[in-house]
C-alpha cells in the first residue's frame, strides 16, 4: 500500500503545471465514493481551465502470455464509442466544449487525460461515465483498432532502432515477472484476442474500484464531488482483480544481448534492476539520473557526448513502479567510435 501512496504522490506531482510548485498536502481535497472510486482535487484559479486524470491500476504488469497488449489496446477502444456517445464523438464532444485529451499505457498504470474550460466540467463528467459504464466492445471496432496497434507497433520497430534494442533488455533483464514483455504486446497475441478476452479484462480492471481521479484547476471541490456522485457514483464496482505478487528471482550475474541491424550507427543500452517506486533508494536513484543525464550539464552529457565525443546522445530512465524495475542508461553512438569505448 505504501508503494502504491508513494506512486500516486508521483503521478499527481506530473500531472499538474509549474503553478503548483508550491503546492501543500493539505492543498488537495480528496473524497471517495461508495463504489471506492476514489478522487484528489485540487482548486487553483490562476486560469480559468481544469484538468481531470483518471488513473487505472492496470498496464502490461496485469497481462500474461496470449494476451499481452490488452492494457494498450483498452486505450484505443475507450475512444472508439458508447452508448450514449458514439464512435469518434467522444474526441468531437470535447473538443466541441473547448477541450482536449489525450492517454498512454504504461507497465503499471493507464491514464487518461481530459484539459477543458471549468465551464465544461460537466460534460467531461458525462463523457466519462458513459464509457466506464458502457463501453461498446464491438466486433467491427475490434478488428479496425486491432489492425491500428499492429501498425503502431511495426512502426515503432521500423522507425526507432532502440525500440527493438529496448524490448530485448527487458525480456533478457526479466525471466519471470511481467515486466518482460513490451507494453504493446507480441504481434502474435495482438492478432489473437477474442472479445471474450476483452470483455473479461474490461470487467475486471475499469471497475471504479480500480480508478483514482485527480481533478485540479478552477473548480470548486465540493462542485466536483456533487458531479462525481452524479455521473460516476451510480456504476457498480466489480470483483477486485486477484493481487499481483510477482518476484523476479534474483539475478545471479550478467547478461548481454547483441541486435545486429543495419542502422547509421551504434546502439547502446544498460539496464540495473533497482527497488520499486515508494522505498528510500528510488528517491535517489532517481536523483542519480537526472546528475548522470539530465540536460548538457550532466555528467554522462559532459563526459560522453561534449568531452570525449564518443556519443551523440544519452540519457537515463528508471520509471515509476510497482514492483522493482530497470534503470536504463542508453546512448546513441558516434561515427567512427565503438560500444566498447562508449
Amino acid at each position: 500500500m505504501q508503494i502504491r501512496k508513494w506512486l500516486l504522490a508521483i503521478m499527481i506531482a506530473a500531472s499538474v503545471n509549474s503553478a503548483y510548485s508550491q503546492l501543500k498536502s493539505e492543498d488537495v481535497k480528496t473524497f471517495t465514493l461508495p463504489n471506492d472510486m476514489k478522487f484528489l482535487v485540487v482548486e487553483d484559479y490562476s486560469i480559468p481551465n481544469a484538468n481531470m486524470y483518471l488513473f487505472w491500476k492496470v498496464g502490461s504488469r496485469n497481462e500474461y502470455p496470449g494476451i499481452t497488449g490488452l492494457s494498450h489496446f483498452f486505450e484505443h477502444m475507450m475512444f472508439n464509442g458508447s452508448k450514449k456517445y458514439g464512435p469518434k464523438m467522444f474526441d468531437r464532444t470535447m473538443e466541441f466544449n473547448g477541450g482536449a485529451n489525450n492517454a498512454y499505457t504504461t507497465q503499471n498504470v493507464t491514464v487518461y487525460t481530459d484539459w477543458f474550460p471549468a465551464s465544461a466540467m460537466e460534460t467531461m463528467f458525462d463523457l466519462e461515465a458513459d464509457r466506464i459504464r458502457d463501453l461498446a466492445i464491438d466486433s467491427k471496432m475490434v478488428e479496425s483498432e486491432r489492425g491500428v496497434v499492429a501498425s503502431e507497433k511495426s512502426t515503432g520497430l521500423e522507425n526507432s532502432p532502440t525500440t527493438e534494442l529496448s524490448e530485448l533488455v527487458y525480456a533478457t533483464a526479466y525471466t519471470t515477472h511481467s515486466y518482460r514483455w513490451p507494453v504493446v504486446g507480441y504481434f502474435e497475441d495482438i492478432k489473437g484476442w477474442s472479445k471474450e478476452d476483452l470483455e473479461n479484462y474490461f470487467k475486471t480492471y475499469y471497475s471504479p474500484n480500480n480508478c483514482v481521479v485527480v481533478v485540479s484547476g478552477a473548480v470548486k471541490f465540493d462542485a466536483v464531488k456533487a458531479m462525481a456522485e452524479k455521473y460516476l457514483g451510480g456504476i457498480p464496482k466489480n470483483k477486485p482483480a486477484k493481487p499481483m505478487n510477482l518476484v523476479e528471482p534474483e539475478q545471479k550475474g550478467e547478461r548481454r544481448v547483441f541486435l545486429k541491424k543495419d542502422v547509421p550507427t551504434f546502439n547502446l543500452m544498460i539496464g540495473y534492476h533497482v527497488p520499486a517506486t515508494g522505498t528510500s533508494d528510488f528517491y535517489a536513484l532517481d536523483l542519480l539520473t537526472a546528475i548522470m543525464t539530465n540536460g548538457r550539464s550532466s555528467r554522462l552529457y559532459k563526459s560522453a557526448v561534449d568531452s570525449l565525443q564518443l556519443a551523440t546522445n544519452i540519457f537515463s530512465y528508471m520509471g515509476n513502479s510497482f514492483d522493482p524495475t530497470l534503470l536504463i542508461i542508453s546512448a546513441t553512438g558516434a561515427r567512427g567510435k565503438t560500444p566498447v569505448a562508449l
